[in-house]
């Protein structure tokens, strides 16, 4: 009787147990997790390392090590990730690494995906994500960059503007945070965004881009301690 009620139990919770798991398997950028995970089991990173997250500006810079090379660097960024994403994943490619400093790039592709998105709510998400990195790593310095002037989604600019300004704003409020503009730093005299520092696409950077990246990141940038 016992083994008919504990069979009985299994199939019921069974079918439970295999949603969730596809759920999860079913989230974007799964894979890529997947492959970050691999890489810290065979690799695993120094703890109180300085963590780069977000979205595919961090991605394409492949040799960000060598931009900053008196710092022990992780790069997690993936994908075309929106806030919304690196949340999702926080206990994956945030949590274990302890690091010293957490340096944020993300927001961009949370306007320019949906209708919907607003500089608002651009700031609701932020604040979700920073106040469970605060909760989770308490001791890491979070720096925040601000969202880039892409000439491909140049008609989301105002909106940028505001979604930085309400970051910019929000971090003021704590210690143990930073806010690097790299926004005004990309702009011609015009207003208009430099195109020489992008890729074809017009959305992601090529060296120069980085150059002025690595130049206005590095006063930032804290030792581990």
């Amino acid at each position: 009787m016992k083994r008919i009620n504990v069979l009985i139990l299994v199939l019921f919770f069974l079918p439970v147990f295999n949603s969730s798991v596809i759920a999860q398997t079913n989230h974007p950028f799964f894979n890529e997790i997947e492959a970050f995970k691999k890489i810290d089991q065979s690799h695993p990173p120094e703890k109180g390392s300085i963590l780069f997250v977000g979205s595919s500006s961090f991605t394409m810079w492949k040799d960000i090590q060598n931009y900053f090379p008196e710092y022990a660097i992780i790069n997690r960024g993936f994908g075309g990730s929106s806030l919304p994403d690196v949340i999702h994943y926080a206990s994956d490619i945030i949590y274990p690494y302890q690091p010293s400093q957490v340096v944020i790039y993300c927001g961009e592709n949370d306007l320019a995906t949906s209708a919907n998105v607003n500089a608002d709510t651009v700031l609701n998400r932020f604040s979700k994500l920073f106040i469970m990195i605060r909760k989770e790593v308490p001791r890491a310095h979070i720096l925040f960059i601000s969202i880039k002037p892409s000439p491909s989604r140049a008609k989301y600019m105002p909106e940028m503007v505001r979604a930085n300004e309400l970051i910019r704003k929000y971090l003021r409020r704590w210690s143990g945070t930073g806010f690097v503009d790299v926004y005004n730093k990309m702009l011609l005299d015009d207003g208009s965004p430099m195109q020489d520092i992008f890729l074809s696409d017009k959305l992601h950077m090529n060296k120069n881009g980085y150059l002025i990246w690595q130049k206005a990141i590095y006063p930032y940038l804290r030792k581990k301690g």
